[in-house]
């Protein structure tokens, strides 16, 4: 026969009257009462979980079934198989199996057999019963530096302090007013009780009040009588010390719930204000990408406009937009970016995955059409310029049309009718012979207009090419003149036929008029040409030229007093004819039979040319004046451009200095970065007086500037620049000390951190160059290049230049395999060091760079670099965690119900959680059962929501 004993609590022996069970197992029988019933009631608040309950202490866990069933409900634990008989031996096994059961828990009975438990022995079964409550409930209790009995009592002094009117010393007579347990529920509950009404003098209303809210609200059942605590001197310590471990265990469970709840909180708090973000993001991304798609075609809209007012109209547009509509967007763009790496960097610290922007709206994709609106933009620009220089040549090439057509339209007026006359039918022979001449000196004349034609047929076939706007008008005119000199060319022909048909007729003809008609006109088309000359409109881009057009006139005036004496002569020959006739008295009819040319006609062309050439004097001055007024403002832009542009560049380097050299705390850099963007917003009124200057070149219509290789669009993309820069860098700066804060990273860590980066950021000429383009656009404000050395720390390590970082730092991982060829040659002593510990596997060293370089550019970024130094010892919360404060609303079951949810955790929270976790589909599944494992695991990227 098995025989146990009552609790001995060894180095836990806190019970220093269990002897007085050994000895006589005599029990006062006003403590035998309170037992009874605490015990009753203790052991049926564990029972009833399990769907039963007992009536009598001593006569229900005689057959052992029951007491086997509540050491399984207070321990979680399956117990061997219950002996089913109703004989005595089967009684005494089960009995036997629970106090083994007790045994194995460490606790060292004394004093107790099997048997007394199965005859009903009261006094040994609630020794028994006192054993379990001590070992279940009373043991594992732990205050500070106290367990058990000592732990329970300082927990009531700790809760009870507050209330001066209560003094716990002990668990019998400290307790018989009342306001010990009215107190303890007041201080977790106080809701519950209206403590202030409250007497000391009245302990069975306070008793009453505690045992009834206890019950109503607690669910601790009413283990104890108020009259009988009253009416003994000093009540059973084992009933007080059951009935309040009762409260501990119940206002504990509910600071359990708590604080899951309030980790709960925090993960969900942090979810939603992410999942915020990436919707901001979103929706900025959208609208950008909107305005994009929208800008591009009116940027790449090429239809030309007929005049030069309309297409001025449009580079003014255009201007508009660079400065109006443009500069926000590239704010946007800007804080879009900033957002995005903001986004990241709370997702890391947060232990969440990296936020990937919905197809079409990545920062790559915002990028690149970025780059197609900036390509569009270009083109536009230039095809205005191109549109503007090919509509002045048109008006230019139209204007002289227009005159030389107007011209040839004078001189040929009356010619039709000439040639159409009869007069040889009734001349004389004079007077034929005379008309002969006149029409080989009309021949002559005709030749001579040949040229004329051909220029205005040439100018209206440039004109046709050059998409001139009023090309019909022109073609028209232009056909009627060649028609016209056709029809002249045949009427010509014919009148010289009908005149050498009576050429036999003709016998004599006056010299001298045919000399003079010969003379005349020659000269005559030299004046016309010498006036359409001196009328004919320049366009001219440089001084050079004007200068080129100055000397060619002067060298025009060096040949009129030549051309005077040519017209004198030609006025003696006519003074000549004149003498003759009076001489001789020869009936001419008054005029030159040979030409309509007249001295009254050359000297009224010969006075027009003397009054045009001051004329074009003074419009060679003027022009003049207009192109050194244009080189003047050509020296103007560039004397500020040649400023402007070193300084964005210089700016641009000590930028990349501060964000690379850590001189100082982080915050130290902050502020020395905020007071540089200060410094280079200041600097804005210069770029809008140099805008200024470049609005007064283009209205000039000055295309080209060697004073400079600077031009207005390289100084507002270097700025542009410059400002999305230092915005970028003062951001990774305040990600830095948001990593910081966040780990726990101390300044010195920090320190060692960017030195070791800085270290090892090598990066050779051609890498350097490729890294650089492909991390930001490269514009060529400054006109030159720059070498990179192979030192040159660009604030990104490659991968080879992070793997010597690791090491230095003090990372060692195994390597892969050592490769066996037999020697040694650079490559294999490089892996043979990372075998001996001084090195990493190519394996082990490929999954670190998966992790600090997600999008495989081949780089590691300096924030990257401290999320992974950072990330072995960060506390953060895991899928795990949260899983498991989930259990702990949920009572240790595998699926949470909507109402604990809303019971445990804010209404917003709750009902996000509701809206999100799947059904429960378990065996143990039940009506609304809710998957909170799943969910965890979704908030970390595990699975999807």
């Amino acid at each position: 026969m098995e025989h146990h004993h009552l609790y001995d609590g060894g180095e836990n022996d806190y019970m220093q009257q269990e002897d007085d069970w050994d000895r006589d197992l005599l029990l006062d029988p006003a403590w035998e009462k309170q037992q009874r019933k605490t015990f009753t009631a203790w052991c049926n608040s564990h029972l009833r979980k399990a769907g039963t309950q007992i009536e009598n202490i001593e006569e229900d866990f005689r057959d052992g079934l029951k007491l086997m069933l509540l050491l399984e409900v207070i321990s979680g634990e399956r117990l061997a198989k219950p002996e089913r008989g109703k004989m005595r031996v089967h009684k005494i096994s089960n009995v036997n199996k629970a106090l083994n059961f007790i045994a194995s828990k460490g606790v060292k009975l004394v004093s107790i057999g099997a048997e007394e438990i199965v005859d009903g022995n009261a006094k040994m079964t609630l020794g028994m019963i006192w054993t379990i409550i001590l070992r279940f409930a009373i043991q594992d209790i732990s205050v500070e530096e106290t367990s058990a009995k000592e732990g329970l009592l300082l927990w009531c002094q700790r809760k009870t302090a507050p209330y001066k009117n209560v003094n716990i010393q002990n668990f019998h007579i400290s307790w018989k007013d009342g306001l010990g347990f009215c107190a303890l529920i007041h201080r977790h509950r106080p809701e519950l009780i209206d403590y202030g009404k409250l007497r000391k003098d009245d302990p069975m209303t306070n008793l009453n009040t505690a045992f009834d809210v206890a019950e109503k609200y607690l669910d601790i059942p009413k283990m104890l009588d108020a009259e009988d605590i009253v009416g003994t001197a000093r009540p059973d310590e084992k009933a007080i010390m059951t009935y309040v471990s009762s409260f501990y265990h119940a206002f504990s469970g509910a600071q359990k719930a708590e604080t899951a709840a309030n980790r709960i909180c925090k993960v969900l708090a942090v979810n939603q204000e992410n999942e915020q973000l990436m919707e901001d993001y979103e929706r900025l991304a959208s609208d950008l990408l909107e305005w994009i798609r929208r800008t591009i075609p009116w940027l790449e809209n090429r239809v030309p406009e007929s005049t030069m007012h309309a297409m001025q109209q449009k580079l003014e547009d255009f201007r508009g937009y660079r400065r109006q509509h443009k500069p926000p967007k590239v704010q946007e763009k800007c804080q879009l970016e900033i957002n995005f790496n903001t986004l990241q960097t709370k997702l890391r610290l947060s232990n969440r995955p990296a936020f990937m922007p919905s197809e079409g709206r990545m920062v790559s994709d915002i990028s690149n059409a970025w780059g197609a609106l900036e390509g569009a933009e270009k083109g536009y620009e230039e095809w205005l310029l191109n549109e503007i220089r090919r509509l002045e040549r048109l008006d230019h090439l139209a204007e002289k049309f227009r005159q030389k057509a107007a011209i040839h339209e004078a001189w040929t007026e009356g010619k039709e009718g000439m040639l159409t006359k009869k007069d040889y039918e009734v001349a004389s022979l004079s007077d034929i012979k005379a008309l002969l001449k006149k029409h080989e000196a009309f021949e002559s004349d005709l030749a001579a207009h040949q040229d004329r034609v051909e220029q205005i047929a040439a100018i209206a076939q440039e004109l046709n090419e050059l998409e001139y706007y009023d090309s019909p008008s022109v073609n028209a005119r232009c056909q009627k003149i060649c028609d016209q000199w056709d029809s002249l060319g045949a009427m010509t022909q014919k009148r010289s036929e009908a005149l050498q048909k009576t050429e036999k007729l003709l016998e004599t003809i006056d010299q001298l008029y045919l000399e003079f008609a010969k003379r005349a006109a020659p000269f005559n088309n030299w004046m016309e040409g010498a006036m359409e000359d001196l009328q004919d409109t320049f366009i001219v881009h440089t001084i050079e030229e004007i200068q080129g057009l100055s000397t060619a006139h002067e060298q025009f005036k060096a040949t009129l007093p030549e051309a005077d004496k040519e017209r004198q002569a030609i006025l003696g020959i006519h003074n000549e004819i004149a003498k003759i006739v009076q001489t001789y008295h020869v009936n001419m009819a008054g005029t030159n039979p040979y030409t309509t040319i007249n001295p009254q006609e050359i000297n009224a062309k010969w006075d027009k040319v003397r009054q045009l050439v001051p004329q074009r004097d003074q419009a060679l001055i003027e022009e003049h004046a207009r192109q050194q007024n244009n080189e003047r403002l050509r020296r103007q832009f560039a004397s500020q451009a040649n400023i402007i542009g070193p300084w964005i560049q210089t700016k641009m380097e000590e930028i990349g200095r501060i964000s690379i050299e850590m001189h100082g705390t982080l915050e130290d850099q902050l502020t020395h970065l905020r007071q540089y963007e200060k410094s280079i917003v200041n600097y804005k009124p210069k770029i809008d007086q140099l805008e200024g200057d470049h609005q007064q070149i283009q209205e000039a219509l000055i295309f080209d500037n060697k004073h400079t290789n600077y031009t207005m669009e390289h100084i507002r993309v270097g700025w542009e620049q410059l400002l999305t820069t230092i915005a970028r860098t003062i951001n990774e700066i305040e990600n830095q000390i948001l990593t910081r804060d966040a780990k726990g990273i101390s300044q010195e860590q920090l320190s060692e951190f960017r030195a070791s980066f800085n270290h090892f950021d090598r990066v050779s000429t051609a890498h350097s160059n490729t890294l650089h383009s492909a991390q930001s656009k490269q514009h060529d404000v400054c006109a030159c290049s720059r070498t990179r050395t192979s030192w040159d720390h660009s604030g990104t390590l490659g991968a080879e230049e992070f793997k010597a970082c690791l090491i230095s730092l003090g990372f060692d991982i195994a390597n892969d395999a050592q490769k066996r060829t037999g020697m040694m040659d650079g490559e294999d002593f490089h892996t043979c060091l990372i075998s001996m510990g001084y090195n990493m596997g190519e394996a082990e060293f490929a999954r670190i760079m998966s992790i600090v370089d997600p999008n495989r550019l081949g780089v590691v970024t300096f924030q990257a670099f401290i999320d992974f130094m950072s990330r072995e010892t960060a506390d953060t919360d895991t899928a795990d965690q949260v899983m498991a404060s989930f259990k702990v609303l949920a009572g240790d079951k595998n699926y949470i119900l909507a109402e604990e949810l809303r019971r445990e955790l804010p209404p917003d929270q709750a009902e996000y959680c509701i809206a999100r976790m799947a059904p429960y589909t378990g065996p143990d599944a039940v009506p609304g059962a809710l998957d909170y494992m799943s969910f965890s695991t979704a908030l970390y990227g595990e699975s999807d929501l």
